[in-house]
């Protein structure tokens, strides 16, 4: 038992930071080989095999008859048990996986059995980017790792101030893009700067104009939660805009709509993508 919960337990330290890797390396890994930044290794287990990929696919099974072809950074890694370990089963191991991306707010898509060996589809997906993996295992001291990083499309070009200005005008609102939080969180990106610098140029342009900042989310999570968070970073767009900007506070009025007003499927990334927005509302 002490030994499962040591397991569980490095598997859930500090997930979810892409530029870590948080078990140490091993005098038995292969040379050149690291675990997936997202994930540590079973414990008295050694990488045997590996192989890194900057670009490419891999096709992850979603269901009995479905599958899921994903393009991204691959890594897959095999792990092997050291002598006198304790083997791990195979539905212990994938568990492990499937518990630690859960406590990062990932889920489990698909899992099955094929030939005495144990699989899990798992999927995690953060504001810009995406990673799914594949986790097999058998009762022989053995598993794999797939993984691929999906990075989602970034939104480099942002409407300038005119087509803002013009937004409002015509349909009374106008959704800005380019503006980037963290999941959960309401603290604005540094890559958030030129969609602010536009909204800045807009309201200089236009003395008597005066907007409410809306915050909109996707439907994942809790509805409670999701207003909350909205409201919060409409509050951070605009404290960013009179505090760095010297925007009149008497000119902006934030307000959180939460998941209320969708303006594509949720059902769909690129749908939730869209919904997760800042919409300027003329008053």
């Amino acid at each position: 038992m002490r030994h499962r919960i040591f397991s569980l337990l490095l598997l859930m330290i500090g997930l979810f930071s892409f530029s870590l890797t948080l078990a140490a390396s091993d005098p038995k890994d292969i040379r050149g080989s690291k675990d997936p930044d997202i994930f540590s290794r079973m414990p008295g287990f050694h990488i045997s095999s590996y192989e890194a990929l900057e670009f490419d696919r891999y096709e992850f099974k979603t269901g009995s008859a479905k599958t899921e072809k994903v393009e991204g950074r691959r890594t897959f890694v095999a792990y092997t048990a050291k002598e006198g370990v304790t083997h791990p089963s195979g539905l212990q191991v994938i568990r492990n996986y499937v518990n630690a991306a859960k406590a990062v707010g990932g889920s489990q898509v698909y899992e099955y059995e094929d030939g005495g060996t144990q699989y899990s589809t798992i999927r995690i997906i953060k504001e810009d980017s995406e990673v799914w993996a594949e986790v097999s295992g058998a009762n022989n001291g053995m598993y794999n790792v797939q993984l691929v990083m999906k990075q989602l499309m970034k939104q480099d070009v942002v409407a300038n101030a005119d087509a803002l200005s013009k937004g409002i005008k015509e349909t009374g609102r106008v959704a800005v893009y380019g503006i980037y939080f963290d999941t959960a969180k309401a603290d604005l990106k540094p890559a958030s700067d030129p969609a602010l610098a536009e909204i800045v140029k807009m309201l200089k342009a236009d003395a008597n104009l005066r907007v409410y900042v809306v915050g909109h989310t996707d439907n994942a999570g809790q509805f409670a939660s999701n207003v909350k968070l909205s409201q919060d970073r409409a509050a951070s767009v605009v404290n960013a805009l009179t505090s760095k900007h010297g925007i009149a506070a008497a000119r902006l009025t934030p307000f959180g709509a939460g998941p209320t007003s969708p303006i594509a499927s949720n059902k769909s990334d690129e749908g939730k993508a869209k919904n997760r927005r800042v919409e300027l509302v003329g008053q």
